[in-house]
């Protein structure tokens, strides 16, 4: 039988979905599975994708449209301003002798066009505005990355992140404080288009 290729669909799901093989349920769910690879919020993947979800409440989108892994910005919000999010953390699931230092990535990617399924030639950033997310809760016994109170929020337009010199694949909390200032969660919308509608 020939496949019609295309792009999956994918539907949103509930966590109740059931694993099966040969036709029977084998006693797990897909909530089994989410438990398994992403209780840890603080790991770096798992914290990076959670960053993206506080902005994506945030600012109003539609939490029921499900991510999209491959778009080359993280999220548009309700207003169409395309946002990269990035995110940091004093504290890490690893054993550490000391507090992370703050430094986020702002390298421009080479964009994957879904129309050809090729990486476009010339590496750029495709949003419109950068949101970085600072876990900065200090104390390792009472951390909780859900307890929004614990981050800090910095929103630059992508044309700031264009016109730093210092450097081009990284940013310091340092020369990001120079840039502008830490708002909280219910900041962050309004930061977003003011820093959009800069110059």
């Amino acid at each position: 039988m020939a496949n019609d290729f295309g792009k999956i669909k994918i539907e949103q799901k509930t966590g109740d979905e059931r694993l099966t093989f040969k036709d029977r349920e084998t006693g797990l769910k897909l909530l089994d599975f989410w438990q398994w690879s992403v209780s840890d919020l603080v790991s770096n993947a798992t914290r990076g994708r959670f960053a993206e979800f506080i902005v994506a409440s945030a600012i109003k989108c539609n939490l029921e449209i499900i991510r999209d892994e491959w778009s080359p910005y993280d999220l548009t919000s309700p207003e169409g301003i395309k946002i990269e999010v990035k995110s940091a953390s004093y504290l890490q699931s690893w054993f550490q002798g000391d507090f992370s230092r703050i430094s986020f990535s702002i390298k421009a990617a080479h964009i994957w066009d879904s129309e050809t399924n090729r990486y476009g030639p010339t590496p750029s950033r495709q949003s419109d505005v950068y949101v970085f997310c600072l876990l900065k809760h200090k104390d390792q016994l009472t951390l909780n990355p859900m307890n929004l109170d614990q981050w800090e929020f910095y929103v630059v337009s992508t044309v700031e992140i264009n016109n730093y010199t210092r450097s081009s694949t990284s940013i310091t909390l340092k020369s990001l404080q120079n840039l502008t200032s830490a708002i909280d969660y219910d900041q962050v919308r309004q930061a977003i288009i003011d820093a959009n509608e800069r110059p």
